[in-house]
């Protein structure tokens, strides 16, 4: 389901949840355990990846729908603590998606700090307005934060899944790799950080993503109560039940 691997004092979580990775309760627990746990395990930065072909093919709706509105409570904090963890990790951050990255397999990488994407037919982005789904703010902020107010702003409203190259033109993504390198170079780009002098890094990075402990720290933003109202409305859950039977419908 997520394994670590050690490459000196960096830790790649390696997401192995087959077939595609999707983000189930136990997946996400085991994710945010990881990642807070990372610096005290004596890890200098953190590289997040998954299989060649699919970094994470976003939340597993077909279960998540089954939950009852405590079970869903839990998973959502969960998961926003995974998104703060990354966000607001003492260490760099670095994801490598190895392929396909729709929904929250974008969630995930658009908190850390550096971002390599392979080079193919893969697509990347917050599709949840072509399935009916409203994306929560706290989210929304962090494309925002990542490519800009409106270019965000349009990703997020047209729900359009990009291409590699789009993804590096609009910034959602920093550098692109061929499919068989992209933990490689993430690891490389990693490397360049940590070979800086670690005080004067750590400090100028602490400064440069202060705002995203602002983010997190504000309920307005975060809002739990109201995403599990969204989730639990007769809309979204609607959408919720179509998209589940589209999924069926392709195996």
């Amino acid at each position: 389901m997520l394994d670590q691997i050690h490459h000196g004092e960096v830790i790649e979580l390696r997401l192995t949840r087959k077939p595609v990775n999707a983000l189930d309760p136990a997946l996400v627990a085991a994710l945010r355990e990881a990642v807070e746990q990372a610096p005290a395990n004596g890890a200098r930065g953190l590289v997040l990846s998954g299989a060649e072909g699919i970094f994470s093919a976003g939340l597993d709706v077909p279960t998540l729908v089954q939950l009852d509105r405590s079970s869903m409570a839990e998973f959502w904090s969960n998961f926003l603590g995974t998104m703060r963890a990354l966000a607001c990790s003492p260490i760099p951050t670095a994801a490598a998606i190895t392929g396909h990255s729709p929904a929250g397999g974008a969630v995930l990488a658009i908190w850390c700090d550096y971002r390599v994407m392979a080079r193919g037919e893969f697509r990347i982005g917050l599709n949840e307005t072509q399935v009916g789904l409203a994306i929560p703010a706290v989210i929304v902020a962090g494309l925002q934060r990542l490519i800009g107010a409106h270019r965000g702003g349009l990703l997020v409203a047209e729900g359009r899944l990009i291409d590699p190259d789009s993804a590096l033109h609009y910034g959602v993504v920093d550098e692109l790799a061929s499919p068989d390198s992209v933990v490689s170079q993430a690891l490389a780009w990693m490397s360049e950080q940590l070979a800086k002098p670690a005080h004067a890094y750590a400090a100028n990075r602490a400064t440069a993503r202060r705002d995203l402990q602002t983010l997190f720290a504000d309920p307005q933003v975060t809002d739990e109560e109201g995403f599990l109202a969204g989730w639990f409305s007769a809309p979204t859950q609607a959408a919720l039940h179509t998209l589940v039977a589209q999924l069926k419908s392709k195996h």
